[in-house]
Order: C-alpha cells, then sequence, then structure tokens
C-alpha cells in the first residue's frame, strides 16, 4: 500500500536495526506495557513471529528510502463483528512530521474498503498526548471504558458509516 510520501510493506529481516530501536527505546515505549527488545536477536524473533503470524501488520518507510521509520498494525480483527483494533509506532526522529496521521488514514481506508470494518478501536496512554491528538484529529472519539489490566489507557472508538467516507 501507498499514500503520497509512504510505502506500507511487510516487515522483513532487514528491519531489525530500527525494530530493535523501536521495541527498546525508553521514550518510544513510555507508554507501551511490553517488555523491551534486550538484543539484536530479539528484535529479530519478533520479526520472525510477526511475518509468519500476521497479514495486517505494516513496516512505514518513506518513498525512495527503503528504512523502516514505524509499524503500524490491526489486530482482534472480528469479522462477524466488523471490528479491529489498530496499533501504532514511529521512530522518535520521524514523529511530529504527519507521517503517522498519513498512515492511519491509509489503514482505515484498508480497514473500510477491503475488510468491510465499521468500528476501529484504539487504546492510547492518558498521558499520551500525540496519539490523543491524532486520534482526536482523525475523529476516533474517546469512550468512558478504561482497560481493565491497565486503568492509564483510554479506548478511543472510530465507527465508520457511509457518511464518513
Amino acid at each position: 500500500m501507498t499514500t503520497e510520501r509512504l510505502t506500507l510493506r511487510q516487515l522483513s529481516d532487514n528491519d531489525v536495526q530500527e525494530i530493535f530501536i523501536l521495541r527498546s527505546d525508553a521514550l518510544i515505549n513510555k507508554y507501551l506495557d511490553r517488555n523491551p527488545s534486550k538484543t539484536l536477536e530479539d528484535a529479530l524473533v519478533f520479526i520472525k513471529k510477526i511475518k509468519n503470524n500476521s497479514l495486517s501488520y505494516w513496516a512505514i518507510q518513506q518513498k525512495g528510502n527503503k528504512k523502516l521509520v514505524g509499524t503500524i498494525c490491526l489486530f482482534d480483527i472480528s469479522a462477524e463483528l466488523k471490528k479491529c483494533e489498530i496499533g501504532y509506532e514511529l521512530l522518535t526522529e520521524y514523529q511530529g512530521k504527519g507521517i503517522m496521521r498519513e498512515t492511519v488514514k491509509k489503514i482505515i481506508e484498508y480497514s473500510t474498503q477491503t475488510l468491510g470494518l465499521k468500528t476501529i478501536d484504539a487504546y492510547t496512554h492518558k498521558d499520551n498526548q500525540s496519539s490523543t491528538n491524532l486520534l482526536k484529529e482523525l475523529k476516533f472519539k474517546s469512550t468512558d471504558r478504561i482497560d481493565e489490566t491497565n486503568s492509564n489507557l483510554i479506548l478511543f472508538r472510530l465507527n465508520i458509516s457511509n457518511k464518513n467516507k
């Protein structure tokens, strides 16, 4: 998939350095509840797991540059309920440049037009103002629902109807 400035592609073993940074950088992981990668081998194990199990996980790269700058994924996809959850992350030096806005818009389009989904959920940490602002800009609405395992996570929901297209 492509946008004006970006290409969304499958992860490759060549992404190991950038995946390691994404999964080990304290600033990027500040609001994420996951065990950080400690070695390049940890990152490679993660890449292999994703490549074997997910068709809904994309590396984000700028056109004309093979280097991964971030990732985006859809998970907990329910064809029956026509809903999914979205997650994303971006290397620090690429934040604040509209890259994730452009990427999320493309994935929303893919989710609705290709997968036929009607609802996209996104949990974000209550202190992650960048993510909150992005979700609000893209018409996600905050809900009263809080993650049962982490009370700092707030659920944002995008309900897609014909008028949103």
